[in-house]
């Protein structure tokens, strides 16, 4: 078909659109609300870190931005919606060690890829799991509670399968022979009340979610899972430091991070990247961070995606040490 002058002018400024519609786009986002997408129900750690981000970039952007829960099947449902989202900035998503670091290897039919399917923004802070049984267990430390648990079976909760908290106790499980049985919930939200009813035994619970009960003393704390002991438990030991050989070099943490669907403007990341960095340097932040015991990140787009590629790696080691996996 031959194209005349006003059909060939037609499809050259269309080309142009299409090549120039990115960045105005980005040049006036946001224009409308920003949703955040949290993988697991209200209440847990990772809601509560959203619900803080949503409010600081609400201030930063001038626009509103909400917390939407979607939980269930071990945070992989939420986590397949924000990827199959559309990528144009206003559905975001608080992924975590569990969607971008275990979960890949944990579940052999995932409906996503971690790399392929997300843009990486921000990196926003990682924190310790904690060790925590409640007020009216028997068990003083973590060595009372091992010795009992190779001679009667206990349950241990977390927030679904694949989480970092179903990975401390299946790490736990696996090095000390211990007779544990997993129960998964659809959340810390939900695992939490579990554990203080005494319904399950024990939880190795993200330390913000923890928290507030080990301080009312409603949470026994036993020990916490990182190399380093917590600022805010400083009296409670690490399990690498506790005198159990099979615990040597035991060492899991929790992070959280903002992502985007794959395919979004690389100004709008630009533009939320910048304004992440706003929120987490400020001063109400800081204070929310130090008194959940967690370490602010940072850092660009491209550090977040090369993090990732370790966390699945590391992550990787650690499942096929523990033989976890799910159809």
């Amino acid at each position: 078909m031959k194209l005349n002058r006003r059909t060939l002018i037609g499809a050259v400024s269309a080309t142009a659109m299409l090549a120039f519609g990115g960045s105005a786009m980005a040049q006036d986002y946001p224009t409308k609300r920003i949703t955040i997408i949290v993988p697991y129900s209200a209440g847990g750690a990772t809601d509560i870190l959203a619900r803080q981000v949503a409010d600081g970039l609400a201030q930063v952007l001038d626009e509103t931005v909400t917390v939407e829960n979607r939980p269930g099947a071990g945070a992989t449902l939420g986590t397949t919606q924000a990827a199959n989202a559309r990528p144009d900035g206003y559905t975001l998503f608080m992924g975590q060690v569990s969607s971008h670091g275990i979960a890949p290897a944990v579940y052999k039919n995932l409906q996503y890829d971690p790399v392929a399917d997300f843009a990486p923004v921000k990196l926003i802070m990682s924190i310790p799991n904690v060790m925590v049984v409640n007020k009216d267990s028997p068990y003083q430390t973590a060595q009372e509670f091992l010795d009992a648990a190779k001679s009667e079976n206990m349950t241990f909760g977390s927030s679904g399968v694949g989480s970092s908290i179903h990975l401390s106790g299946e790490m736990f499980k696996a090095r000390t022979g211990a007779d544990m049985t997993h129960v998964p919930f659809r959340g810390s939200g939900e695992a939490v009340p579990a554990l203080l009813s005494g319904d399950v035994d024990v939880m190795f619970d993200n330390l913000p979610s923890a928290m507030p009960h080990i301080q009312s003393g409603a949470l026994r704390a036993l020990a916490v899972t990182t190399p380093e002991r917590s600022d805010q438990l400083e009296d409670v030991p690490t399990l690498d430091e506790l005198d159990i050989a099979e615990l040597d070099g035991f060492a899991a943490r929790s992070w959280f991070g903002i992502l985007a669907p794959a395919g979004t403007d690389e100004a709008v990341v630009a533009t939320l990247s910048e304004a992440l960095d706003e929120v987490i340097t400020s001063d109400s932040f800081k204070k929310f961070a130090d008194t959940r015991g967690a370490s602010i990140e940072g850092g660009s787009p491209e550090d977040f995606a090369k993090y990732i590629e370790g966390e699945l790696s590391s992550w990787k080691t650690v499942v096929d040490e523990a033989g976890v996996t799910v159809e």
